[in-house]
Order: C-alpha cells, then structure tokens, then sequence
C-alpha cells in the first residue's frame, strides 16, 4: 500500500515508517521538522503541520491509508496549542481523507483519554470518557479520538490505538525525560506501595499500528473502535522507572513524597507558573501527580483478537535493548568528542 505517516521523524511515527519500507510499502512522511534518515530510507518526506489543512491536504492525496501519528504531547501549555495541533489537526486529516477518497486511517489515541484520576486496574475499551480532564493533552486527545470513530463508515474505515507509556531504543521524550530528572535530582515516586502500570516497547507499539491497518475495512471487527495497546505486562512504576535508568548505568531513585502532598505541590506550582507566565513545564502538576498516585493497567484482550496484537518481547528484554542501545549512543559521542 502507499501510506501517509503524520509525526513519521518522530519516535513512534519513525518506528512505523521503518516497518513499513522494510516489508516493501510505498511510504510519505508529514512532520514539521526536517528529518535527514527519512530521505536515506526513501521516504517522501512532506514538511508542514498539521494544523494547516492546505498542507494536509497535499500530504494525503494519492496515498490508501494514513497513519495520524502526529500530536502535542506532554501536561503543561496553552489549551489553545494542544487544541490546534491534537484536534483540529485531526479533523484536518479526517476531512482530507474524505476529500481524497483513503480507505483507512488508523490513529494514534492514549489511554489518557479514559484517566478521570482514580485507578484503572485491567479495564477494557468498555471505559467511558470522564467528565473532567486535568490536562489539555488529555482532552484535545480525547476530543481527536471521538471524531475519528464518528468517521467511521462504508468509505472510511477508522480505528484508534492507544498504546500506554511507549519506550525504548530511540525514545526522544519518556527515557531522556527520566534520565535528566533524575540527574538533577528531582525525581520522585508519589505514595507507597506503588501501583502497576503499563508501558508498550516502541517496536510493539509499531506492530499494532501495522495490524491494525491491514485488517482494517469497513466490516472488519476492529472498524470504528479504539484498543488499549501494551505489553500486557504491568509493572510497579518504581520497577519501570528504575528499570530504564538502570539500562542507562544510573543509581535507581529511592525517594518518595505523599500523594496528598504532590497533588498540593502540583496545584502550587501551576498558579505560580501562570501568574508568572513561565512556559517551562513545572517539576509537578495535579495531572501527573494523579498519574504518579494511581494504577494504570488495561485488558489488552480486545487487540490480542481483533488485530491478532502479541508483544514480541517482555519488559525485560526491552530494557537490555535499551541498555545497548543507550550504550553505543554514548560510545558515539565519547568518540566525536
């Protein structure tokens, strides 16, 4: 097939791409950065965002299935930013599927979108959207992934993934993120026992993505529904984290702070940064302290039979991939330098 990759320079968006040259599919690429290995794989990179229909436009035509990959991640920021990028960004990319006549459009969601701040342990797709979000990327996201399964039907067949916690080899926000807090000795668990989490191995999160569009159609089971993607595999979030920054040759973080007092901290810290009009990302935040605080893990047997999804490896065999990975990455720079 030709396929569009939206966010195809990114992480997750770069792990698809590589998937689908490697087993011959004809491939674009729409980011807003310039991303060299994209020409060196053959790609048809486009430059643009996404929030600009006219550059949407372009991107889409002529391709069978589009992979929207693209988002604003992260909890803090102006509302209106994560709405142009993860909403209208979205509805961009449904109209111009519309416009061009694609089959299919797998979308890239987060659990995020069912989180209404309590524990979710071993939930299904059966989750409603809460009421209230804390976050903006939350809402625009759950905003985005309501519109895609509304699109749904005989012409366009919609599905939506949502892969929890991705990682691994490559990872340009949750492994550096980790590593950098903890350097500067700010990381923190929230609450003791600690609860499970899930997380998705980068290349798995591809290979769900893969699936999910080849058996993608109008009548296909999978055809207007969303999928808790992961490992299927939770873990403590302190085992997790300390897991990463061990695959990274760092001394694991032993510190812990009430889940009362970070929730205060958080709320502190975002009317500061407002009144103050910091755009940097505070230590903390209500969002993350929930997130912190609370069990996240999810039943994963709807994609195990709708997309034939199984995790290729454990956690622990993603972490050692990790730890190579990370290691020649640093051996790299020691002889540049």
């Amino acid at each position: 097939m030709k396929a569009l990759v939206t966010g195809g320079g990114g992480f997750l968006g770069g792990a698809i791409v590589r998937r689908l040259v490697e087993r011959g599919d004809e491939v674009r690429s729409l980011s807003r950065g310039k991303h060299p290995i994209l020409g060196e794989l053959g790609v048809e990179a486009h430059r643009g965002d996404v929030s600009d229909p006219k550059v949407v436009l372009r991107a889409v035509r002529g391709v069978d299935a589009v992979f929207h990959v693209a988002a604003k991640p992260g909890i803090w920021g102006r509302y209106a930013d994560y709405y142009r990028t993860n909403t209208e960004g979205t509805l961009n990319i449904i109209e111009a599927c519309r416009v061009h006549g694609v089959s299919r459009l797998v979308y890239t969601s987060t659990p995020s979108v069912v989180h209404a701040g309590g524990d979710i342990a071993g939930a299904d797709e059966s989750l409603p959207y809460p009421e209230h979000f804390e976050a903006a990327y939350p809402e625009t996201k759950a905003l985005a992934e309501k519109a895609v399964l509304a699109a749904n039907d005989a012409v366009l067949a919609t599905v939506a993934l949502r892969p929890h916690l991705i990682w691994g080899p490559g990872d340009n926000h949750l492994v550096p993120g980790i590593i950098d807090r903890a350097k500067a000795g700010r990381l923190r668990f929230v609450g003791r026992p600690l609860p499970l989490v899930d997380s998705t191995f980068v290349e798995d999160a591809a290979t769900a993505h893969l699936l999910a569009a080849d058996r993608l159609a109008p009548d296909a089971p999978c055809a207007g529904r969303a999928y808790f993607i992961s490992q299927g595999e939770p873990w403590a979030i302190d085992r997790l984290i300390n897991g990463i920054l061990g695959a990274a040759g760092m001394e694991p973080v032993t510190r812990y702070i009430s889940p009362r007092l970070a929730w205060f901290v958080g709320g502190v810290l975002e009317l500061a940064y407002r009144v103050l009009g910091i755009d940097q990302e505070p230590v903390m935040t209500r969002f993350l302290a929930r997130q912190l605080s609370t069990a996240h893990w999810y039943d994963i047997g709807a994609a195990r039979r709708d997309l034939g999804y199984e995790p290729a490896c454990t956690i622990d065999e993603g972490l050692e991939m990790l730890r190579a990975s990370l290691a020649e990455d640093s051996a790299v720079r020691r002889s540049q330098s």
